[in-house]
């Protein structure tokens, strides 16, 4: 297996009673690498995430995660190998201030192994880890907002407060469902250059998006799925210019404005 690659799915397939979700489903994935995922809605995108990060069984395939089979294994022990997701429907602990949502992946034995935290294990050394990654994505450090109820957050923090979650793990893989959904244009021009960051500090991504403009301004490579099956994938330009693109995901209307 080339060492070069960093996460490996082959043939995935998953299906709910007589609905077939995903199949045969294969894509690989190079160290520091961003792939695009897009589709219709039902396409198949958000079950392809859920089998890899085990909250979903696959009935057929395997994956690999820097060549060791990972394939079902339960989700709190993907994420500990450095495999992490965020989730199109936020899922905060929304009782907590925000930065103490950090507090229990900073306290997992990955974050403990990697230097994912700073001190003498005190569980105020960790609080002041929570503030730290969560102005690196963004929330104002000398603001209120930091310790604020995540159930009074906006969506544009909770998106935020996703990410910090799968940063607080140090981990190699994130997978992004709809990160820019919900977001206004403002909200979205400054999330890119954290998206950027994450590119430069050598985290691969897999981002499933809708915002097509947006998403092709960081991805490398695109890969197009409709009900459950991979049409293509390639650069941008080149799968926009696909006519079973065309036809399947956006009609044939003309795709030059996306890219």
């Amino acid at each position: 297996m080339n060492p070069d690659v960093i996460l490996d799915v082959q043939e995935i397939s998953k299906s709910f009673g007589g609905i077939q979700a995903l199949l045969d489903v294969s894509f690989s994935l190079n160290r520091g690498e961003t792939l695009g995922v897009i589709g219709p809605n039902g396409s198949g995108k958000t079950t392809l995430i859920n089998c890899i990060t085990g909250f979903v069984h696959c009935d057929k395939g395997r994956v690999f995660f820097n060549q060791r089979d990972i394939t079902n294994w339960p989700p709190h022990k993907i994420a500990h190998s450095g495999v992490t997701r965020t989730f199109q429907v936020m899922r905060p602990y929304y009782s907590l201030p925000a930065y103490k949502n950090l507090i229990i992946p900073l306290f997992s034995p990955r974050a403990r192994q990697t230097g994912g935290w700073r001190g003498g294990g005190k569980l105020g050394d960790r609080n002041t880890v929570s503030i730290d990654i969560l102005e690196e994505i963004g929330f104002e450090r000398d603001s209120f907002v930091p310790y604020k109820l995540a159930s009074t957050l906006p969506t544009g923090y909770l998106k935020r407060l996703e990410l910090a979650r799968c940063l607080a793990l140090r981990p190699e893989v994130i997978f992004c469902d709809e990160v820019f959904s919900g977001l206004s244009a403002s909200e979205i021009a400054s999330m890119i250059p954290l998206i950027e960051r994450l590119q430069m500090e050598g985290i691969t991504l897999v981002m499933i998006e809708h915002r097509l403009k947006e998403l092709f301004r960081v991805a490398n490579r695109v890969m197009v799925l409709n009900f459950g099956l991979k049409l293509t994938e390639g650069i941008p330009a080149e799968v926009m210019e696909d006519e079973k693109v065309k036809e399947a995901y956006l009609g044939s209307e003309d795709l030059s404005d996306y890219v």
